[in-house]
């Protein structure tokens, strides 16, 4: 894995042998899956992080299910009594086979007071697993990172930190049925999305139990066209729910993945299993929502500063060389027309630009990145006729969000040209004490004067205007200052001659 990514990023995903990519991929695949759930989690984790792998085990992770065969309800049964009591007298019915396990728990169907239910029970044992796995890993990952470039190194560290909390609380299904119901009110009123209710009364930091909605899995083509459902815009609705999510509230469902999404006769969703939740202020949305205006509208310099001001640059970084990195990866992969920048496009973006520099990626946006992974997935799956681009823009023309992005960046480019400003009254001084000499000079003239206060006339104009022009195109503004350095030294050069 460590060559294949060194030779990924040096050859910026060009001219490699994809086959053997995705030969060791699929062994990466094997081994997660057979060191059990939290390293299947891990998988999962890592499938959409782009900072940290190549494209090719990008894709093979992808397809790692979150599919464990379940404990034997023996095994659960005093996991629910411990909790609720005699099932007996809680259940009229539970059903022993569970319709699905995964890595922290199982589900069951049931019935209370003649209503269908499912009950989500906390898998026997993996609290002990899971700390006794992350002990494990916190004793692996820093031994490994000797071995790795220091770019990988800090988002391994981040990752891994990441990780660790957000299996905290999916195992606490208080949380998970605080996230349903928050989730749940903020869809109140929107059409043809559908989202089970808690039964608290049935429920525990162990055990959820909600409305049991059965539908067609998201991804099941045959049995959707047999339903009749037009999946064009099955898509389209999956992306603008979740997008909408990201972009109107403060918590997005960050693990949108197939099992997690059923669909109704009438082309409704229902979404399930709100464990991975993430969550994004409006100040860090827009800030998201500068960088993808910035990308689609190929900025290098303001992608670069709308990265920074999310905190995805380490300090100290070469600005420079990452817009310039930046902007040849935009030019190398979009084209020309903008309806090209999809999110597969965004990904492989990060994965040739984030691989070769300092970069972070802040845990609320690589939850971001997962979900946007996993939708195209399902996208592809599909294989309709779909612009990502055109679901983005309707989102962000109806909550008119566009405008307040644009508002910030007019706010920023006024600050950084006050900045500017500032930096010029501050050689205000120098600049009228130059003059007065200059006055001086004039008043009693040495040989070459004419030579020596048209120069350095020049030099401050120069100098100034490049200050201010520097806010606005940092090379140009750079050359400028140099230039008139470059003139005054030329000046007194002539001067002594």
């Amino acid at each position: 894995m460590r060559k294949d990514r060194r030779e990924w990023v040096r050859r910026e995903g060009k001219n490699v042998d994809l086959e053997r990519y995705r030969k060791n991929a699929r062994k990466a695949l094997k081994t997660f899956v057979s060191l059990g759930p939290v390293y299947i989690k891990l998988g999962q984790w890592l499938s959409s992080r782009a900072d940290i792998l190549p494209q090719p085990y990008l894709e093979e992770l992808a397809k790692l299910q979150d599919e464990v065969p379940a404990a034997p309800f023996e095994q659960v049964k005093p996991i629910i009594e411990n909790d609720l009591g005699p099932i007996e007298r809680n259940f009229d019915y539970i059903d022993k086979n569970a319709i699905s396990g995964a890595s922290l728990g199982q589900v069951y169907r049931a019935k209370v007071k003649g209503q269908d239910v499912i009950i989500k029970v906390k898998r026997p044992g993996i609290e002990k697993v899971v700390e006794e796995d992350i002990t494990v890993l916190k004793k692996i990952i820093p031994f490994a990172m000797r071995f790795v470039d220091p770019n990988l190194r800090y988002s391994a560290e981040a990752m891994l930190s990441q990780f660790i909390e957000t299996i905290h609380e999916e195992m606490d299904y208080k949380i998970e049925s605080q996230n349903l119901k928050t989730i749940r009110r903020n869809f109140n009123s929107y059409p043809k999305v559908i989202i089970p209710s808690v039964m608290e009364d049935y429920s525990s930091k162990n055990i959820l139990t909600m409305d049991y909605i059965p539908g067609i899995k998201i991804t099941n083509v045959k049995a959707l066209d047999e339903a009749g459902i037009n999946r064009e815009q099955l898509v389209v609705r999956a992306h603008k729910v979740f997008f909408t999510m990201l972009l109107r509230h403060e918590m997005f469902h960050a693990d949108p993945h197939p099992g997690n999404i059923s669909v109704t006769n009438d082309g409704s969703l229902i979404l399930y299993d709100f464990g991975m939740i993430g969550r994004l202020d409006s100040k860090t949305r827009l800030k998201l929502i500068r960088l993808y205006l910035a990308l689609v509208e190929k900025d290098p310099t303001r992608t670069v500063s709308a990265m920074d001001d999310l905190g995805m640059l380490m300090p100290g970084y070469d600005r420079g060389i990452i817009e310039q990195g930046i902007g040849m990866s935009i030019q190398a992969m979009y084209g020309t027309k903008v309806d090209r920048m999809e999110v597969k496009a965004l990904m492989e973006l990060a994965n040739k630009t984030m691989s070769r520099f300092p970069f972070k990626l802040p845990k609320h946006l690589a939850l971001y990145m997962r979900m946007t992974s996993i939708l195209e997935g399902i996208y592809l799956t599909h294989k309709v006729n779909f612009r990502f681009i055109n679901v983005l823009q309707n989102i962000l023309e109806e909550e008119n969000i566009v405008k307040d992005a644009y508002v910030e960046e007019i706010k920023l480019a006024f600050n950084r040209f006050v900045k500017s400003i500032d930096s010029a009254i501050a050689v205000v001084p120098e600049i009228r004490k130059f003059l007065e000499d200059t006055k001086r000079m004039r008043e009693n003239p040495p040989k070459s004067k004419g030579t020596l206060l048209a120069g350095s006339i020049m030099s401050a104009a120069i100098f100034i205007g490049s200050t201010i022009l520097y806010m606005t195109n940092h090379l140009v503004g750079e050359i400028g200052m140099i230039g008139s350095v470059v003139m005054m030294g030329i000046t007194i050069v002539i001067k002594e001659r």
